[in-house]
């Protein structure tokens, strides 16, 4: 639930920022009369997510098991590629998303189109929804206990919700900057062990060489797929079972949080590592040009007087 949770609350976060943001410029425009048409786009997001996330849930039944693994992991590396890449286009945009939305809906106010708002209210909240759906389908499938992750997901999406409403009408100011760069580092952690869970059912459905087919290396003694370095690379790279029970609380809390699971093959290793040092690399070194930025602007720009805080809902970004 925890991981669910984290995931729902800021994926759903960035949604009623977005949303709150176009609301609140509408609303300074004195065109109150077009948000039905916001709030139709909006919907017709949330209606797609929910709807995507129900063909991937029942219509996989009528599949084959190597077909099942096969999509599953073919959505899971699709999932992994959307997380990565909201993770750095808010890491990139958050400082001018305000103004792009703002002259978007500016645009489509001029064209006076009935589905230009809509477009916009749709696509506003579709990436997010889409993301979340797919990524909520990925860690379910890894971790067997749907109730319990669905209902931390919708806690989540719920609690932001409420927090977005709260910093809309002013409410509560926290610093949202500080936010997206921790849940930021938390989603690539996620998105490692889903690249893992992907690279595991890959190698189930026979995409992927592994210990599930004819050509895994075996333990000359035990005659059983060899554990460890006599394993590399088809093998198993660890197996600490007997220590850590598979479905267990121990075994589900790592893997919610770092991806871990008590059996893991090379393939599985290799992937995880590379993808939290490749993109922990990118993202970190984004992190620290940003502050250097904010450093030397802070550094070369004289002290103003005392003013007041920003009511911008991004105003901490």
């Amino acid at each position: 639930m925890l991981a669910t949770f984290l995931i729902g609350l800021r994926e759903g976060l960035e949604a009623a920022l977005v949303v709150g943001i176009l609301v609140a410029y509408l609303t300074q425009l004195r065109r109150r009369d077009v948000l039905p048409r916001l709030w139709i786009g909006v919907g017709m997001a949330v209606a797609l997510s929910l709807l995507i996330g129900a063909v991937l849930t029942f219509g996989a039944y009528a599949l084959t098991f190597e077909a099942q693994e096969l999509i599953g992991g073919g959505l899971s590396l699709l999932a992994v590629a959307m997380v990565t890449w909201m993770i750095f286009w808010m890491q990139r945009t958050a400082r001018t998303l305000k103004t792009s939305l703002e002259g978007e809906l500016d645009r489509a106010l001029a064209v006076g189109g009935l589905w230009a708002i809509v477009l916009i209210g749709f696509v506003s909240v579709a990436r997010e929804g889409l993301e979340t759906t797919l990524l909520l389908w990925s860690m379910v499938q890894s971790f067997g206990n749907a109730p319990a992750a669905l209902l931390g997901a919708l806690l989540g999406i719920a609690a932001a919700v409420v927090l977005g409403w709260l910093l809309s009408r002013g409410m509560l100011r926290f610093n949202l900057r500080l936010f997206f760069t921790w849940t930021g580092a938390f989603l690539i952690v996620v998105a490692a062990g889903v690249l893992a869970y992907a690279i595991h059912d890959l190698q189930e459905a026979g995409a992927l060489p592994g210990p599930f087919t004819a050509a895994a290396p075996l333990d000359a003694v035990t005659g059983t797929v060899a554990v460890g370095f006599s394993g590399f690379p088809s093998g198993w790279a660890f197996d600490v079972s007997e220590s850590i029970v598979p479905g267990g609380v121990w075994a589900s809390v790592l893997q919610a949080t770092v991806g871990f699971m008590p059996q893991m093959t090379w393939l599985q290793v290799i992937g995880w590592a590379a993808y939290i040092g490749t993109v922990g690399f990118f993202w970190g070194r984004a992190q620290f040009s940003s502050a250097l930025r904010k450093t030397r602007s802070h550094t070369n720009v004289p002290p103003a007087g005392p003013s007041a805080p920003s009511t911008s809902l991004l105003g901490a970004l």
